[in-house]
């Protein structure tokens, strides 16, 4: 005797060659999620540093140079009100500078007093030298600017033009500084600022890079309670973890008890189809070992309950693997009038009619949705007088988030007693027709897969039975 053939893995690859190649590719990835977090910290903190150091090293520098220009200013109004005309009509100081700086030569800090016609007026610490004089302007306000003159220092130097009473030359009052202090400390002052605020750099991306080690360490948690399960310590993700990475834990979880439901439904299918082949083949078996007269009949009866079985199982099978496609949707009249048109055609005395919604749809794959709804119109066309009538979304639906399908006949029904009973595997009330009896128990088995339900019930328009598919609504 023959054994069944296997049937073939259609996702199956060859051992060592596809398989092992796609286990052993590594996936492809966009880069370190910290480099990048430490790298977009560490642009960000040298924008906001290098946009506030160059604000406040002009803020001080400015700073500085008004002081330091405040004192030459002070000094020109304290040669001003000090000024008076001599005799000769040359300017004098009616009272000495205070700065010892103006007595001691190359000092650093000049004033000379200038006039048309007249020798300049200069304080010793100029000894040889004298200020330039512009003489392409004349300024009734202080004028401030820089100069190099000197060819050991460079100048700040302020001038102002005015009239001295008793006199009718315009004076040029002018006041000079060496820079190289104010120099001296705008580099200290950037030196510092240079410093300080590379030391802060440096220490702000520090905290950056360790906020973002901090911050992602739950996904290593995650990434090792992951590997804790492939290696079987582990059966779920039972760390606490923050709020944020809470619904990705949630979701794995709920990942792995969907995938260990789905195995657990696939082991026991399998088992129930062994216990169901078991005694078909072991009745075969003893005929063909008795060596029995009746073996061909007997090959064929078991034949027949055996491919009832593999069909049921399959159609089980098949609705468990489209269950996982989170956009399984169809419309119900579409598939409602492809069933009507092919029970019509397989029942010619059968009238099948259609009402309701048009734009219902359900969560299930429309092969399975086909299906269930060929199994029971089928039954009705069947079994009834010659009228199906199906409805779909029929007004007064229980609960909204279920499409409500009513499949009506005009048949003799089925007694209440035996509405239970109806859907056990095999079970057939009228076995004068042709049939496998497991039309209603594959419905009922489709329906509970995708969260579905069926029932029976008379009908009070045709007084034959009336069967409720309730499916889950598309969202």
């Amino acid at each position: 005797m023959k054994t069944l053939p296997s049937v073939p893995a259609t996702d199956a690859v060859q051992p060592g060659v596809e398989g092992k190649a796609t286990a052993s590719a590594p996936l492809p990835n966009t880069g370190s999620l910290s480099r990048r977090m430490i790298g977009i910290a560490a642009a960000w903190i040298f924008v906001l540093l290098l946009s506030g150091g160059l604000a406040l090293d002009r803020i001080l520098t400015n700073t500085i140079t008004t002081s330091f220009d405040d004192q030459l200013e002070y000094v020109l109004t304290a040669m001003i009100s000090s000024a008076e005309i001599g005799p000769d009509g040359e300017v004098f100081f009616n009272r000495p500078l205070g700065d010892q700086r103006f007595l001691e030569p190359n000092s650093g800090l000049y004033w000379q007093i200038s006039g048309a016609g007249h020798a300049d007026f200069t304080s010793r610490s100029l000894w040889d030298r004298a200020l330039k004089i512009e003489t392409q302007h004349s300024d009734a306000q202080p004028h401030i600017y820089d100069s190099d003159q000197f060819s050991d220092h460079e100048l700040r130097i302020i001038e102002q033009s005015i009239y001295l009473p008793g006199s009718k030359v315009r004076w040029r009052f002018m006041v000079a500084q060496s820079r190289e202090e104010m120099d001296l400390q705008l580099r200290e002052l950037r030196q510092t600022l240079g410093y300080s605020f590379a030391l802060l750099a440096l220490g702000l991306i520090i905290m950056a890079g360790l906020q973002t080690l901090y911050g992602l360490w739950p996904l290593r948690k995650v990434r090792e309670a992951i590997q804790a399960m492939r290696t079987g310590r582990m059966d779920r993700v039972r760390d606490p973890m923050p709020i944020e990475v809470m619904p990705m834990v949630e979701e794995l979880n709920a990942l792995l008890e969907h995938n260990e439901k789905q195995a657990e439904e696939a082991r026991r299918h399998a088992g129930n189809l062994a216990h169901a082949l078991k005694t078909p083949l072991t009745v075969v078996m003893n005929s063909a070992t008795a060596r029995a007269d009746d073996l061909a009949d007997t090959v064929i009866r078991e034949a027949a309950v055996m491919r009832r079985q593999v069909d049921h199982h399959l159609a089980r099978a098949r609705a468990v693997g489209r269950r996982g496609q989170a956009l399984a949707r169809a419309n119900v009249w579409e598939s409602a009038q492809a069933v009507e048109r092919a029970v019509v055609r397989l029942y010619p005395h059968v009238r099948c009619d259609l009402d309701g919604s048009k734009s219902a749809e359900v969560a299930i794959e429309r092969q399975d949705l086909e299906e269930m709804l060929g199994n029971l119109v089928e039954n009705a066309g069947k079994y009834g007088g010659g009228s199906v009538f199906v409805t779909i979304d029929p007004k007064g639906a229980a609960d909204p988030k279920l499409v409500d399908i009513w499949i009506e006949d005009d048949g003799t029904g089925i007694p209440e007693r035996e509405r239970e009973r109806i859907f056990d595997r095999g079970a057939r009330l009228d076995t004068g027709k042709p049939g496998t009896g497991l039309g209603l128990a594959i419905v009922r088995d489709v329906a509970e897969i995708y969260g579905g339900k069926v029932e029976l019930d008379e009908s009070e328009d045709l007084g034959g039975l009336l069967v409720r598919l309730r499916l889950p609504r598309a969202a």
